[in-house]
């Protein structure tokens, strides 16, 4: 076995792979040792080796446990347990015995003898005794390394691409549809393929093989049969992020995301601020003649999003909320209650087509919104329907933050 020559292209194999270098020679000590073991040890023994990849050099070890001779059963103890064993009995000082081990020269070493070799060696260590080096192993034992090695090495990589996805959980990730089943859409993301539930689609949006499409990543795990990548595009911080994508001002903490409300493939609100004077927060996401806002709405196949700017005083918040609506008062009411009065001609586009606008309005800023025309203390019914629906979304996704996700 030209060792050398297998460490090198094993390493050059990892490296496409993205398996960081001592992952692989740790994955190649193990399979010679076992080698080692298979061809010149014996069952009992722990052997561990180390294969330098560039020169091709190898150095042996057995490892023993280093034991005082009190730790040790007698041989009447041992009589004892194997009477024991044979005849099922309860013996007294049982639980003496079952503290001490029963001595292995191939596995255990004296504390007197360990010692000898090591000064300073305490009772439960582990003492490394140098082996002769070998080289010339068995077809066998050979045949066996280099199948550890492949098992290993595939081990490894499921472990990497996992922890590779698992530090990317809450970001945005490129993919190709790759396979399309009544249940999930399978897609190429990289090192791995991505799975995007029925669930997570976007009602309405028709998949095709070969598709590109940006997807926020919601969950990875680790299974037997290595990482499964869990991806969403109704999560509503999945706009927030395609937004981070396209606005350099965000990235650089001019300006943030405060609140999102999304139902996903109909409409979005976002509400953001400035930490800088100067920075008009809703144009940086809009963009010059709407360059930003198009890329984003592109990708959501042409999702409406609204884009508002969030201020610490709530009447100032809930009239922006209700944009594109023109709010004439805001009266802020007991028990996070808000009174909204808007223009006759306005009603209908402050509330929105099923009350969808006054619904994400009341998502957005956690506020429960009545609307009533000017002249009207009585809020319009289709306004108690909305706030009705809020609530209930709300208490159904309790456990997330989809119904109203806070950031910044």
């Amino acid at each position: 076995m030209d060792l050398k020559t297998l460490g090198l292209a094993i390493i050059e194999i990892a490296e496409k792979r993205g398996i960081p270098k001592e992952k692989v020679v740790e994955v190649i000590s193990d399979a010679i040792a076992s080698a080692y073991k298979k061809e010149y040890g014996k069952k009992k023994e722990k052997i561990i080796a180390n294969f330098d990849v560039n020169t091709g050099k190898l150095k042996f070890w057995q490892v023993k446990l280093v034991v005082p001779k009190d730790m040790l059963l007698s041989e009447k103890e041992i009589e004892s347990l194997k009477e024991k064993k044979a005849s099922k009995k309860q013996l007294a000082g049982e639980s003496e015995t079952e503290t001490k081990i029963r001595f292995n020269p191939d596995r255990h070493i004296l504390l007197e003898e360990a010692k000898k070799i090591k000064p300073k060696i305490k009772p439960g260590e582990e003492i490394k005794i140098a082996l002769e080096t070998k080289k010339d192993f068995g077809r066998i034992a050979t045949q066996t390394a280099k199948q550890v090695i492949l098992q290993k090495i595939k081990e490894v990589e499921k472990e990497e691409i996992f922890k590779e996805y698992k530090e990317k959980e809450g970001e945005v990730v490129s993919g190709i549809v790759q396979r399309i089943e009544p249940s999930a859409v399978f897609l190429d993301i990289g090192r791995t393929s991505g799975i995007l539930p029925k669930k997570e689609q976007i009602p309405g949006e028709h998949y095709r093989v070969g598709q590109r499409l940006k997807l926020y990543v919601l969950e990875a795990q680790f299974t037997p049969k290595g990482a499964q990548i869990l991806l969403s595009r109704i999560y509503p911080k999945f706009v927030s992020k395609l937004f981070e994508l396209e606005v350099p001002e965000i990235s650089a903490g001019q300006v943030v995301i405060k609140s999102i409300a999304r139902e996903a493939g109909s409409r979005t609100k976002i509400a953001v601020a400035q930490t800088e004077e100067g920075i008009d927060p809703v144009g940086s996401l809009i963009g010059q003649r709407g360059t930003r806002i198009l890329v984003v709405t592109n990708e959501l196949n042409g999702e409406k999003i609204d884009i508002i700017e969030w201020d610490e005083k709530p009447e100032i918040y809930i009239a922006n909320a209700l944009s594109p609506a023109k709010v004439l008062e805001v009266k802020i009411m007991p028990k996070n209650k808000a009174l909204v009065t808007v223009p006759q001609d306005q009603l209908s586009l402050a509330i929105g087509k099923n009350g969808q606008n006054v619904r994400l309005a009341a998502k957005l800023t956690g506020w429960k919104i009545d609307v009533s025309p000017i002249g009207n203390s009585q809020p319009a019914a289709e306004t108690n329907e909305a706030n009705k629906d809020s609530k209930n979304e709300e208490e159904t996704d309790s456990t997330s933050d989809s119904s109203n996700s806070k950031e910044g």
